[in-house]
């Protein structure tokens, strides 16, 4: 629905993760906070996925708040049912509940608006098995770190933008994505869409 991207570098095959025109990986993680299973394969919005951990101190922090700023504008614009965002944690042995909704009223995530799902995999193979190896969204836990206490995670900072045939529009690979970019090019995918 969108064209190639314009600063594309190689193509979509030749990247570790689905790219532009390719099919999401399908897969059903639970949401601790609503206690239900979310299968990507039944899903029929346009999606905007990503992962991170809730104790990163700083590339999630700016990730999550980028796309929290997409979130009010899908919400400002009245796209709220066709679009729904899943934020997949790949540190499930700390990022339970109650964490998650802290982080949530933290990050000033709308979860009133009902489009947005935290996932987290049942254990940290999963987490493997699905953030990195199916998303291509690589992570490296740390067991040294002078971030945080505890481990930490070395990791790529990706978020998909997929249309509800379930293909890859646009994959950002930053810590930073331009909320009006996202946002304009998530529109733009509801649009053609409807």
């Amino acid at each position: 629905m969108l064209d190639s991207p314009a600063d594309r570098q190689f193509d979509s095959e030749n990247l570790p993760y689905p790219a532009h025109g390719q099919a999401f990986p399908q897969f059903s993680l639970p949401n601790p906070l609503s206690e239900e299973t979310i299968a990507t394969e039944q899903l029929d919005e346009t999606l905007l996925v990503t992962g991170f951990f809730a104790t990163c101190p700083a590339e999630c922090v700016q990730l999550i708040g980028q796309l929290v700023g997409v979130q009010h504008g899908v919400v400002e614009e009245g796209l709220t049912d066709a679009v729904r965002f899943l934020a997949i944690t790949f540190d499930p042995e700390r990022d339970d509940a109650e964490v998650l909704q802290e982080y949530a009223e933290r990050m000033g995530i709308d979860r009133e608006a009902g489009n947005w799902e935290f996932l987290r995999p049942p254990d940290p193979a999963a987490a493997e098995r699905i953030v990195d190896e199916q998303l291509g969204i690589t992570f490296e836990r740390v067991s040294e770190s002078a971030r945080i206490e505890g481990y930490d995670f070395n990791h790529l900072s990706l978020t998909f933008l997929v249309n509800p045939g379930g293909y890859v529009e646009r994959a950002y690979r930053t810590s930073q994505p331009d909320a009006e970019q996202v946002l304009a090019d998530t529109r733009t995918v509801v649009q053609r869409s409807g």
